[in-house]
């Protein structure tokens, strides 16, 4: 008998794929395809800067302007990436700043349990602490070596392999500390607010009780 996973299984061997390399429901694009609501930002203004608030261990925010940013340590991982509209992209090269660079200079308060990422126009994603601190999650500035397009979130976006990628924001402008969840842009609107996607989490209703707030 054939069954939706069985066929999606052949799918993956057809592209000389594991069938357990991908999440299901996931294909391999051509190309990186570009998807994002509403316009792309003009190039980043002279102002540019991202600020670390909220619940910080100090009571203060820390901002860092542009040059300020470019100086901090860098460091590149090599992930995949699984956007919730169905696409993959595997083994990418992404080069930027660990957010564990940000929490060690800008470290949460005790509480803290949750970050809030914002982006440009308002929008935002919202994570446990804990997959905003993976070893794998970074500010990205590059793809395979190669500068973001503007289309794709220059001059920085959030990457967090581990989730689907509407949790890693294009245009990212701040991150705030929470002491409790709190849902982001997204996960207003019907998605799901914990996003794994080997765990197919991909709207509200196929949500758990804890899974996230009222």
């Amino acid at each position: 008998m054939t069954t939706p996973f069985s066929r999606l299984g052949a799918r993956k061997r057809a592209q000389g794929l594991p069938a357990d390399r991908l999440p299901p429901g996931q294909y391999l694009p051509r190309g990186w395809p570009v998807l994002h609501y509403g316009p792309v930002p003009k190039p980043a203004p002279a102002g540019w800067d991202l600020r670390v608030f909220g619940a910080t261990a100090s009571g203060r925010p820390t901002t860092w302007d542009a040059a300020g940013f470019a100086g901090l340590p860098r460091t590149e991982v090599t992930a995949d990436f699984h956007c919730v509209t169905k696409f993959s992209l595997l083994d990418s090269t992404w080069t930027g700043v660990s957010t564990s660079v940000l929490l060690e200079l800008a470290p949460p308060a005790v509480d803290v349990t949750h970050v809030m990422v914002w982006a440009e126009y308002g929008y935002s994603a919202n994570m446990a602490l804990a997959d905003f601190a993976d070893a794998a999650a970074l500010f990205v500035t590059h793809r395979n070596s190669e500068p973001l397009s503007a289309e794709h979130g220059a001059p920085l976006r959030l990457v967090v392999p581990h989730l689907y990628a509407w949790k890693g924001p294009k245009w990212a402008r701040g991150v705030e500390y929470l002491t409790e969840d709190r849902r982001g842009f997204w996960e207003e609107r019907g998605y799901h607010n914990l996003a794994d996607p080997w765990q197919e989490q991909r709207y509200s209703y196929q949500e758990a009780p804890g899974d996230g707030p009222e």
